[in-house]
């Protein structure tokens, strides 16, 4: 692997100094750089045990980072030209990443073994060394009874199941015990339904339908086929060891204060609904709620959702975008052209590169590859920064069957190429970003060949984001815009969009203000003193409670991004004079509205007709406390009703008949 000095120094800044080998005999040159008592960057992964050993002596572990320019750069035929891309994976690693917040999950051993036949009873006598076990057997037929009663062995079949790791609760349906004089086979007693269980883990060995939803991610649930002795082995050595206190990364931030699911019982924002894939998010009043320990981490809801409510934490976004600008800047100062990004993940994406590497081709010298948690979790303001740093291109290598449904990142992906195909950084309109599913390394440096790249932005953006992730979002579309090869003022989106404005048919609109209080984002407002609508666009997220909330109906949603409007302060769409108060003078509700509201009700109710009713009228001039104090000052009982007239009855109707005919009464 050749190094090309030059470029790593521009790339890299600072004196570069080489090392044959660092892991051996110039290994003290590591330790000089320790002691120096700033951060390291280590270009070898291969002996990075040793040289954490080395710092955790020095105590000194949190100041190393560790870049990967073997396989990632140098092992490639375009190796000797990589110069370039080596500087920036340097770079790029020394850009410090807070580390995630961690939730606790407890497991004391206790097991359910969920089968069949013996093959449940058999994997549960090889457990019960290490765990507290129960065996649930679903329908079975012929199943031997044991000699020795070492486990309790249930009928029954699960019919729900909630929970995870440490907590699992069961509802099991046609519940029985065993009869102790079972002989030939098990025999079980009278059945019932609605029995419920909690055990720590589920041991799944029926070979029938997975209890959980992405089943594969929810921890202390393991599931094996019964006629695959391999999956079934490994499943017990794993499930022998889930004893004691286990943590798990809290992938998602959650803040419900930004939250625009719903409002007064009005259903608004469902997007992080709609695509979690393992029913880790259920609605909660006017917010959802996301529970930690269900999920998997695929940040699909932190990707689409609109506000900011929902943030990816491994890395945050503005954390995330901080990597990828050192990482362009630093291709571009070292000589570097044409970067396209490859978003990858470790447990599928990393040993593919390196299979490439070691067997292939390698990567070509301007791909630039990226680590993150999952693949899903990339939002559009990622792109939007990317390629307003500079990118030409980006790929996200994914399985050839994704652990996750990719529909909600394939939005992600289309609203991205549609606002770069608006704004000329891809004037075929070919798409700049997509995935690439495979399996094979070959696969993928055949795709990666064969990338298209886009037009460059002729001034490259160099802002540090910063903030929440909505902010985040709106301030990378904004230099997107900036940097554009051909800016252009609005771009229109699909329906679904997390921007966009709203059209108001202001003639028909009664300023109720209903949906300022329904806006989860404040882009409605109003003013505390005149009766007016304001609208600020660069907030406004397409939730649509506004809409469905307006009961004039008079708000239609418009998705795009209107770069002009999110440069202007808040606009007014509607505002009329306040009506004041004839007693005390203040502002309350519009002229227009109590004017119209006293023409309608004077003569044509009781209660503001005649002298009577003039002063009931007056009492609509007055604001809320002046209309208090006349009512009580007055007497005025708004309850009470005209004089009714006495009900008649029948001997009265008969007395009236009589005396009309004459007759005697």
């Amino acid at each position: 692997m050749s190094l090309d000095g030059a470029a790593l120094g521009k790339g890299c800044g600072g004196t570069l100094a080489t090392a044959d080998q660092l892991c051996g005999r110039d290994l003290d040159r590591y330790r000089q750089a320790i002691e120096a008592g700033g951060p390291v960057t280590v270009s070898c992964t291969f002996q990075a045990p040793l040289f954490e050993e080395i710092a955790e002596e020095a105590g000194a572990a949190d100041r190393v980072a560790f870049a990967n320019i073997r396989e990632m750069a140098g092992w490639s035929a375009e190796g000797p030209i990589a110069g370039p891309k080596m500087a920036a994976l340097l770079a790029a690693a020394a850009e410090p990443q807070p580390e995630a917040p961690l939730v606790s999950m407890e497991s004391a051993g206790v097991a359910l073994v969920y089968g069949r036949d013996e093959t449940a009873i058999e994997a549960a006598r090889r457990l019960a060394d290490h765990l507290d076990i129960t065996v649930l057997l679903s329908r079975p037929e012929s199943v031997a009874p044991p000699l020795r009663a070492d486990f309790p062995i249930l009928r029954g079949t699960i019919s729900s199941a909630k929970g995870h790791l440490g907590a699992f609760e069961l509802r099991i349906d046609d519940y029985a015990l065993p009869v102790p004089s079972s002989r030939a086979a098990l025999a079980f007693g009278a059945a019932r339904n609605g029995a419920t269980s909690t055990c720590d883990l589920v041991i799944d060995l029926t070979g029938g339908v997975p209890l959980f939803p992405a089943h594969e991610t929810r921890s202390g649930y393991l599931r094996a086929d019964p006629r695959d002795p391999k999956a079934v082995e490994a499943l017990l050595f794993e499930a022998s060891h889930l004893v004691g206190t286990f943590d798990k990364a809290r992938f998602i931030d959650f803040r419900a204060d930004l939250c625009a699911h719903s409002r007064s019982r009005i259903t608004g924002c469902t997007r992080c609904l709609e695509v979690c894939p393992t029913g880790a998010i259920s609605p909660n009043g006017d917010h959802v709620a996301i529970d930690p320990y269900i999920c998997a981490g695929c940040g699909s809801c932190a990707a689409l959702c609109p506000t900011g409510a929902a943030s990816y934490a491994l890395p945050p976004a503005d954390s995330l975008l901080r990597r990828l600008r050192t990482l362009t800047s630093a291709y571009r100062a070292a000589g570097g052209s044409e970067a396209v990004v490859l978003f990858h993940d470790g447990d599928h994406g990393e040993p593919l590169i390196h299979a490439l590497s070691r067997y292939g081709e390698g990567l070509p010298a301007h791909v630039l590859p990226v680590r993150v948690n999952e693949v899903t979790q990339i939002g559009p303001e990622v792109f939007a920064a990317l390629f307003a740093y500079g990118a030409v291109g980006a790929r996200l290598l994914l399985r050839a069957r994704p652990k996750h449904d990719i529909a909600s990142l394939h939005r992600t992906l289309d609203l991205t190429n549609s606002v770069l195909h608006a704004l000329g950084y891809d004037p075929a309109g070919g798409g700049l970003v997509s995935t690439i599913e495979t399996d094979d390394p070959d696969t993928l440096g055949e795709a990666l060949r064969a990338v298209s790249l886009g037009t460059p932005a002729p001034r490259p953006a160099g802002f540090l984001p910063a903030g929440d992730k909505r902010g985040v979002l709106r301030t990378s579309f904004r230099e997107l815009q900036v940097a554009a090869p051909s800016p252009v003022d609005a771009v229109p989106l699909a329906a679904g969009a997390p921007f966009g404005g709203l059209a108001f048919r202001t003639e028909a609109c009664t300023l109720c203000l209903a949906c300022v209080g329904a806006c989860p984002t404040s882009a409605l407002s109003d003013s505390a003193d005149r009766p007016l609508l304001a609208f600020e666009e660069s907030l406004c997220v397409q939730c649509g409670l506004c809409a469905a909330t307006c009961p004039e109906d008079v708000i239609t949603l418009q998705p795009r991004i209107d770069f002009a409007a999110w440069a202007e302060p808040r606009r007014i769409v509607k505002q009329e004079e306040p009506f004041d108060c004839i007693t005390c003078g203040k502002g309350f509700g519009t002229r227009s509205t109590i004017e119209r509201v006293i023409e309608k009700l004077r003569g044509s109710h009781w209660m503001f007709a005649g002298p009577a009713g003039e002063a009931r009228v007056r009492s609509l001039m007055m604001c809320e406390d002046c209309r208090v104090e006349a009512a009580l000052n007055e007497g005025f009982d708004p309850h009470a009703g005209p004089e009714r007239a006495p009900t008649r009855t029948s001997e009265d109707y008969l007395r009236e008949r009589a005396a009309r005919d004459g007759q005697p009464v």
